[in-house]
């Protein structure tokens, strides 16, 4: 009895702590984890788009916080991916959006990252945009 019970004990525990896991909302996770600027995602993938087609994206957030959120500045890794975002203080529990817009004047795969630097604990926060620029529809 003791031999059978050993042996469904490590199993039983390992899937209590993966439901217990499970078990509450992505922002709640977030919070959990010192986040106070969070965001529905942090990677977009266009998949594939069309050459001169519109590159824009908007990235949702939550501040999470306690306190309101200053987002000082948002920088790209590249002249072809142009942010913007808002200028006025993001109160808590209030949502807002970082607008990118890629150029996709041409044609090949691109991964582009965006920082968002803010008055938030966990400043700064990296947001990607992926895809691939075709000259023919998808």
């Amino acid at each position: 009895m003791r031999r059978i019970l050993g042996r469904w004990m490590t199993p039983l525990l390992l899937m209590s702590l993966w439901l217990w896991g499970c078990t509450g909302t992505p922002e709640q996770h977030a919070k959990e984890r010192g986040e106070e600027l969070w965001f529905e995602e942090y990677i977009h993938d266009y998949g594939q788009i069309t050459l001169d087609s519109d590159g824009s994206w908007s990235f949702v957030f939550k501040n999470l916080g306690k306190d309101p959120i200053v987002i000082n500045k948002v920088r790209s890794t590249c002249g072809c991916t142009i942010p913007a975002w808002p200028r006025e203080p993001v109160e808590p529990g209030a949502s807002g959006e970082i607008t990118v817009k890629y150029n996709t004047a041409q044609t090949g795969t691109f991964l582009k990252s965006v920082f968002v630097y803010s008055s938030a604990a966990n400043s700064p926060v990296k947001l990607q945009i992926k895809g691939k620029v075709t000259a023919t529809e998808p």
